[in-house]
């Protein structure tokens, strides 16, 4: 098992986000995520990243136990994440910034540092843009620099926080065509994302979150036509996505 998440539990105040979440992935699997806004997604991923410690329970990676691990031990243990908003140095080129990723993010220094940084930006599809600052670049070509930073930390996991949000049809296919690249490569993808269609054409597996709670865990398109998943979806802004997946 690459991820466990042990009854995790997170507070915000008097308000539990998170109550005894569990959730299981493995090594290699591609699983989606979804559920209506609040439903804890993001939540789950700081409590999986780091950037968000649990008040209750455990996080797993690969056996190990890193709920005590920070952000930045946990990215040198392997779990790589995306932000909704792309956060990439502004001032610095496109390079630059998959260079502090591997220097930082994998440890790496030198030659290996460039290399990864190189591999990095060329797999994301960003060579012609490698020299441009990153506060220049499209909104497409941002999404790419912030997987190629995600990617310069040699992730083993690698978390998708809406990462096509913004993007236009013909933007999303090919990001889409991206990350499924990726996982190819041997990456284990958890993708949270409005765009159910893009989940269901690329996960393994689905997963539905409503109030911190796993509400509904299988096939995507079993998942799909689960009741309870359509009924809690009902009126929200993803029920058009829902529709469109089903068919």
């Amino acid at each position: 098992m690459l991820l466990e998440l042990r009854e995790t539990t997170k507070r915000y105040g008097d308000m539990v986000v998170i109550p005894k979440l569990s959730l299981s992935v493995e090594d290699g699997e591609f699983i989606g995520v979804i559920g209506p806004n609040g439903a804890g997604k993001s939540t789950m991923f700081g409590l999986i990243s780091g950037s968000a410690r649990c008040d209750s329970g455990s996080v797993f990676l690969d056996g190990r136990d890193v709920t005590t691990y920070d952000a930045a031990e946990r990215c040198r243990a392997g779990i790589g994440r995306t932000f909704q908003i792309p956060q990439p140095f502004d001032g610095m080129t496109a390079y630059e910034n998959a260079l502090v990723a591997a220097t930082f993010g994998s440890g790496l220094h030198g030659h290996a540092a460039q290399q990864a940084a190189v591999d990095a930006i060329q797999r994301c599809g960003l060579e012609g843009a490698a020299d441009k600052l990153a506060g220049t670049l499209t909104l497409l070509q941002r999404k790419r620099l912030e997987l190629a930073r995600a990617i310069a930390t040699r992730p083993r996991l690698l978390l998708l926080d809406e990462v096509a949000g913004g993007l236009t049809d013909a933007e999303m296919q090919q990001l889409l065509r991206l990350i499924v690249t990726i996982h190819q490569a041997g990456v284990t993808v958890l993708w949270i994302e409005h765009l159910v269609h893009a989940l269901v054409s690329a996960a393994d597996r689905l997963v539905v979150l409503a109030s911190g709670a796993v509400i509904c865990d299988g096939d995507p398109k079993s998942v799909m036509a689960d009741r309870t998943v359509r009924d809690t979806y009902l009126g929200s802004d993803i029920e058009e996505g829902l529709v469109h997946a089903a068919h």
